[in-house]
């Protein structure tokens, strides 16, 4: 995700969502006090095409790699480019910048989903709700329900969202809920199916969002956790 340094404001209050979820669960209100403060600050704020084209382009690539593609393709159009400049541009300069076929055809297929009325326009989609934004969006090639639920927390701000097939949400919760030992290193087994984050999930709304941050949040505590027999300096 793109940060520009501009922090935009959440569309709901950081205090009572905390607030509400330390009520609703003692465990969560219990990794609140290890990791702190809700600190979300929301990426730039995009136009759907504009977020999906940047998900697309970053799809199963290193960060920098991904980084180096989209500056490369920017350069070519001059800025970020819009539907109908992709239409119109043929696969070689595309290529040469790095883009792979398959997300080539996707890239295509966003833009013509855009020009088609699909994929809405930044004014419209703040008026939709979640579900219809994941179905809306879910109809281009190669965007898939996580991509769409990550545009939701960290782009708009949405404040119910629980990615429950996310790996990390899925290993915060092992960590949070479950008795994993914190000596050895995650494994699948140790991940809860989504329908068990979803189950204890419906008492965080509508603050799921917030709950899902929490449990990268615990990753991130697990991960800087010295090994045993280590004090940590």
């Amino acid at each position: 995700m793109i940060h520009d340094g501009r922090s935009r404001k959440l569309p709901f209050d950081r205090d009572e969502a905390v607030a509400h979820l330390r009520a609703c669960d003692a465990k969560l209100a219990a990794l609140i006090d290890r990791a702190g403060p809700f600190t979300l600050q929301l990426d730039r704020s995009a136009s759907p095409f504009e977020s999906l084209l940047e998900s697309i382009l970053y799809q199963q690539l290193h960060g920098k790699a991904a980084a180096a593609i989209h500056r490369r393709m920017r350069e070519f159009f001059g800025g970020d480019p819009t539907p109908q400049q992709l239409i119109a541009t043929p696969d070689e300069p595309l290529r040469a910048a790095g883009v792979s076929f398959n997300k080539i055809k996707a890239m295509r297929d966003l833009a013509a989903k855009t020009i088609g009325g699909t994929v809405p326009s930044h004014a419209a989609i703040d008026k939709m709700s979640d579900a219809d934004i994941v179905e809306r969006l879910t109809e281009v090639r190669g965007i898939g329900s996580w991509t769409v639920e990550m545009l939701l927390i960290f782009r708009m701000g949405r404040p119910d969202v629980l990615p429950v097939t996310d790996y990390g949400v899925r290993k915060g919760y092992a960590l949070t809920f479950q008795r994993v030992p914190k000596t050895r290193p995650i494994e699948a087994a140790d991940l809860p199916a989504p329908d068990v984050v979803f189950k204890r999930g419906q008492r965080w709304a509508p603050f799921r969002s917030v709950a899902s941050w929490y449990m990268w949040r615990a990753c991130h505590l697990y991960k800087n956790t010295p090994p045993a027999g280590r004090s940590a300096r």
